[in-house]
């Protein structure tokens, strides 16, 4: 095992979802964490993650100093290295000329096993303020740039290794080879762990926390809470209560196609919920994204909490399982009080009156693990490579106020939008795509009349966790015809764009 302690990072999400690329599992700990629980892990590495504090300013998080003298080998990042050369005996400043992007690196390959099979000149990413000024005793520097000479540093004898640039990132092309010397020439790991691995051992674990008892989980269609569905129907079969809430906020047709997909599984406790009114009366007169997701969150809660009084009382129901993955922990700042949060609907909880006891099997693994697992648990192609869809549905893809129309005219323009792409071929071969609906109006003409309509934005994304994303280069044909569909067929539409940001700086969703 390696462990990862995060010190609030951007990029911290992604390193033990490297680490287990390489076959190996990993964790990921806040970077304060006991010494005393780190080693009863007994983890073969360390990674020190980046963040966004400088070490010599107050308060800035550090790990237990003990540490640096456990005989594990320690790889720190950024943040990280400049930890390691603090704490040890080094010094950190602010420098004026900060580094952002992608950089030329000159390496030294033999002054340490961590750029075994690297080039003398690599392309890296640096995202940096500070940096190291003067090595600790006993280490080196590997690597420089023009502006940084101690780009990388280690203490071989020591097994302390450190890099001022982001290995885990694809800006960094051969960042994986790094981080593969660390994992089997440092640390000594061999490949061990596969996604397949899971299946029966989450079943297991299932069993054996539930028991005979019952469990109640919200199910939406979405890819995370299906896999975990399939799980507790495994472990705890006609005792699990699937109940689905339709916010009215859903794609088109996509309430039905939930149901008959469910039921085709063999799920029994099926439970419908009409609550789009409830939803719809909370979102009146809201435009702003962040107040829009917590009366969405909220609103669920309180739907959900009213089924499932009915059903606590009636089957005597103790335990919640949710469909809650890795991402969405990060994206509400679990892993590190460092962290900035991005996302509040996942923080949300049901009242400690219900008293129920909280289930989350997939709550370590990021999307692409959850549609392995899938695979391992049988479940069909067509339902696992449905393209991502959040929580707080169109309200967040419908920009500004959420009324009727503007989500019947959504509906219509992403069902288009999927259409197109499905029948040439680029659905599959994209991540995720969906239409979004712009709070502004154009001037358009349809026939011989003035039109004064919405903006539909159309947007398609290539990601692997949905922690980076870059746009789809659809083909113009296909553009074309999506565009000149929603145009001609969806009513209180006359102009379409395609959206070419990527993530960072934008974010997949628009709110």
């Amino acid at each position: 095992m390696i462990i990862v302690l995060n010190f609030g990072g951007q990029y911290a999400h992604l390193l033990p979802r490297r680490v287990r690329e390489l076959g190996v599992y990993s964790e990921i700990l806040p970077g304060e964490t006991p010494l005393a629980k780190i080693l009863a892990l007994k983890p073969k590495g360390i990674i020190l993650s980046g963040g966004p504090s400088s070490v010599y300013e107050r308060g800035a998080p550090k790990p237990d100093p003990r540490v640096f003298r456990q005989g594990i080998p320690i790889l720190g990042i950024c943040y990280g290295q400049q930890l390691m050369a603090h704490e040890l005996g080094g010094s950190v400043k602010g420098s004026s000329e900060k580094q952002f992007g992608r950089q030329k690196l000159s390496v030294k390959p033999a002054a340490t096993k961590l750029f075994k099979g690297l080039m003398r000149r690599e392309t890296v990413w640096f995202s940096h303020g500070d940096k190291v000024e003067k090595l600790p005793h006993g280490f080196v520097a590997t690597a420089s740039t023009p502006t940084c000479k101690i780009a990388a540093m280690s203490n071989d004898a020591s097994k302390l290794f450190g890099v001022q640039f982001h290995p885990e990132v694809v800006h960094t092309p051969h960042g994986s080879r790094i981080l593969e010397n660390f994992v089997y020439g440092i640390c000594g790991e061999k490949k061990s762990w596969t996604i397949g691995d899971l299946a029966g051992k989450y079943v297991s674990e299932l069993k054996a926390t539930i028991g005979k008892g019952k469990a109640i989980i919200g199910v939406s269609g979405g890819v995370d809470s299906l896999v975990a569905a399939t799980l507790l129907h495994r472990a705890i079969g006609d005792n699990l209560y699937a109940v689905f809430i339709d916010h009215g906020l859903l794609r088109k047709d996509e309430a039905m196609q939930v149901l008959a997909a469910l039921k085709s599984r063999g799920f029994k406790n099926v439970v419908f919920v009409d609550a789009s009114a409830d939803f719809l009366s909370g979102l009146k007169g809201v435009s702003d994204p962040e107040e829009k997701r917590k009366i969405i969150g909220h609103t669920f809660i309180r739907v959900f909490e009213r089924e499932a009084k009915r059903l606590e009382s009636k089957e005597h129901i103790r335990f919640l399982a949710q469909g809650t993955i890795y991402p969405d922990r990060i994206e509400s700042a679990q892993p590190s009080k460092h962290a900035s949060k991005i996302k509040s609907h996942h923080n949300l909880t049901l009242p400690e009156k219900l008293d129920f006891q909280i289930v989350e099997p997939l709550r370590d693994l990021y999307k692409d693990e959850v549609r392995a697992l899938g695979h391992s648990l049988g479940l069909p192609k067509d339902m696992l490579w449905r393209h991502p869809f959040p929580g707080p549905g169109l309200a967040i893809r419908v920009l500004g106020e959420v009324t009727d129309e503007r989500l019947a005219i959504l509906r219509e323009a992403d069902a288009v939008f999927i259409h197109e792409l499905r029948k040439s071929g680029w659905y599959d071969k994209t991540w995720q795509a969906f239409a979004a609906l712009l709070p502004v109006k154009a001037v358009g003409v349809k026939g011989d009349a003035r039109t004064y309509e919405y903006i539909i934005a159309l947007r398609a994304v290539q990601s692997v966790d949905g922690m980076t994303a870059d746009w789809v280069k659809l083909p113009a044909k296909v553009l074309e015809s999506a565009a000149s569909r929603i145009s001609n067929e969806v009513r209180g539409v006359n102009r379409v764009l395609y959206d070419i940001s990527q993530k960072p700086p934008a974010t997949i969703e628009y709110e």
